[in-house]
């Protein structure tokens, strides 16, 4: 089947294109002015879920992360088999429509043995190869990974299912020993690392700088991505631009995460939040730094709202970080490839065609309205959202 596209922005210039028998037969400059605008599949390198739309029954008593932690350790006692299933299976299906190609979800892991989430989710990986490609990270508080029998255990495991090794670090007693552990583990089972890190704010939460410099010293570049580090929005000047200079030498990437982020920092019930959490992004891009965006937690106790949609996430993030967003497109789609491990999606002659075609003269018209008309392209086959925009 041949399909021509007209007039799409395309890397800030008007471009025709050309589909045949699925792929990208062709891209030529065009006369007119952009009508819609085109973004390779994107991918999400930071979800849970094993924790989605569990929001309605699950209530924290206590507002911010800590509150949200407790809240989600009583529901988990109540997981089995079906509910995971279903939970997962709505949360892949709203992010195919959405376009989505890849995620990581970590998955929650605070015993030796594998959880029944990280099963569950690895055979659903497997129904859904070729549609979302699914990676999973264990996520272990750092005192139980940094064990020395405890953490093998679950290095060894996740080694042998071949996927990502992860963490949550905050203001941990002994956090140099014990981070050092994991980077051993993850040096001996050549494992990729996931860190959420600092997600508070504490200037005293510095274990980013730490991951930063084990990176360096295990030569682990390209393998360690961490998430959150809120405390580099409060911490000195002087010391964070240090730090974020040695993060780009190490060759460290940091995910983003917006709406979490900007709903747990700095909630307390009847203030309105001054801080709000987001790692300096500008400056992290500006010294090398790859930075990501992710959904992180949607209809949860960490965040009750949200959704499986990249472009949601990346319309969010340029309203709190002053972002703009046809410059911030790689933050959604090539950065998270590469901290994944992944192929890219590119938009080339002779390239499969999978990417999403949106209604809108520029990026900002793009994104001004979530319901402006948008199709899904995989393979040359279009699902659309909303109204036809070919």
């Amino acid at each position: 089947m041949n399909i021509e596209i007209k007039d799409v922005l395309l890397n800030g210039s008007t471009v025709d294109i050309a589909l045949r028998d699925g792929k990208i037969a062709s891209i030529s400059p065009a006369v007119g002015t952009a009508q819609q605008v085109l973004l390779p599949l994107p991918i999400d390198p930071h979800v849970h879920l094993d924790k989605t739309f569990t929001a309605n029954r699950c209530k924290p008593e206590k507002p911010g992360l800590f509150g949200a932690i407790e809240a989600m350790a009583k529901d988990a006692l109540t997981w089995n088999e079906i509910d995971l299933r279903e939970r997962i299976g709505q949360a892949l299906a709203e992010a195919y429509r959405n376009g989505m190609s890849a995620m990581r979800s970590h998955v929650d892991w605070a015993q030796e043995e594998a959880p029944l989430a990280w099963s569950v989710l690895g055979e659903m990986a497997q129904d859904w190869r070729g549609k979302v490609d699914i990676q999973r990270s264990s996520l272990t508080p750092l005192n139980m990974l940094g064990d020395v029998e405890f953490g093998a255990a679950i290095a060894s495991r996740v080694y042998r299912d071949r996927e990502v090794m992860g963490c949550f670090v905050y203001r941990n007693e002994n956090v140099d020993a014990l981070l050092e552990q994991v980077f051993t583990y993850a040096s001996r089972y050549e494992l990729m690392l996931d860190f959420h890190v600092d997600e508070g704010l504490e200037p005293e939460a510095t274990a980013f700088d730490r991951i930063v410099e084990l990176t360096r010293h295990f030569r682990m570049s390209g393998r360690v991505l961490c998430g959150h580090a809120c405390s580099l929005s409060i911490r000195p000047e002087g010391e964070v631009s240090r730090i974020i200079s040695k993060a780009a030498e190490s060759g460290i990437a940091l995910t983003i995460l917006p709406t979490t982020n900007l709903w747990l920092q700095d909630n307390q019930k009847g203030v309105t939040p001054r801080l709000r959490g987001l790692a300096p992004m500008h400056e992290l891009r500006a010294a090398g730094v790859p930075v990501l965006l992710g959904a992180d937690n949607v209809s949860d106790p960490f965040f009750s709202m949200g959704t499986y949609d990249a472009l949601d996430v990346l319309r969010n993030a340029s309203v709190a970080a002053h972002l703009v967003p046809a410059d911030w497109l790689d933050s959604i789609t090539t950065n998270p490839a590469k901290a994944m491990g992944l192929d890219k999606n590119e938009i080339r002659i002779g390239c499969s065609a999978d990417f999403i075609l949106i209604k809108g003269c520029s990026w900002d018209e793009a994104l001004r309205n979530p319901k402006v008309q948008r199709q899904v392209f995989r393979a040359g086959c279009t699902e659309s959202i909303g109204k036809a925009a070919a």
